[in-house]
């Protein structure tokens, strides 16, 4: 069973191209229950979820920086707004349901991508774009739809693959890289 976990797991990854067919509605209900399921911090649920499939608002926020340029091509995208009350719990439960979302988009055969808005004046641009309230907080989205390539398509793509185990993990103490005793 781990094997099938591990290799669905692999297979999440951040799209940045989509075609051009719309999120069908019973796999958006399906994404925002995972959300909704989704832990938080004291069972706090600091969030709204404002599903945004306009084209020109998706424009308008891949406008703001040139590193999110790809999200107009989205079909849609849900946008994690925060109370905006705690910061630090909130920015934890923000990374736990993007998580989520990508996870089950590909389990839903779609793909997923995480955008990032930018700065404190690309967030109040990107707020006031989509009518958010001055208090609340929003940083992020997550764009969800039919992937059609797994690229990168951005001037300056990172390098793809991962770093060995030997590299990223120790047993016991800082640096032991075999399990066992100390």
């Amino acid at each position: 069973m781990l094997a099938s976990v591990t290799e669905v797991l692999r297979k999440v990854r951040q799209i940045r191209q989509y075609a051009n067919e719309p999120v069908p509605a019973d796999a958006l209900q399906q994404l925002l229950e995972v959300a909704r399921w989704t832990g938080s911090s004291r069972n706090s649920q600091p969030w709204h979820f404002l599903v945004v499939a306009d084209r020109d608002k998706l424009k308008q926020i891949s406008d703001l920086r040139p590193n999110i340029n790809w999200v107009a091509g989205a079909p849609l995208a849900i946008v994690i707004v925060l109370d905006g009350e705690a910061e630090l719990s909130e920015s934890y439960d923000e990374g736990r349901v993007t998580e989520r979302l990508l996870i089950a988009a590909t389990m839903l055969a779609l793909g997923g991508g995480t955008a990032h808005f930018g700065t404190a004046e690309h967030q109040a641009a990107a707020k006031k774009i989509l009518g958010i309230p001055q208090e609340k907080a929003a940083r992020s989205l997550v764009t969800i739809g039919r992937a059609t390539s797994v690229k990168d398509p951005r001037p300056n793509p990172r390098k793809g693959g991962r770093k060995p185990l030997t590299e990223i993990v120790s047993y016991e103490r800082w640096g032991k890289i075999t399990p066992g005793s100390p």
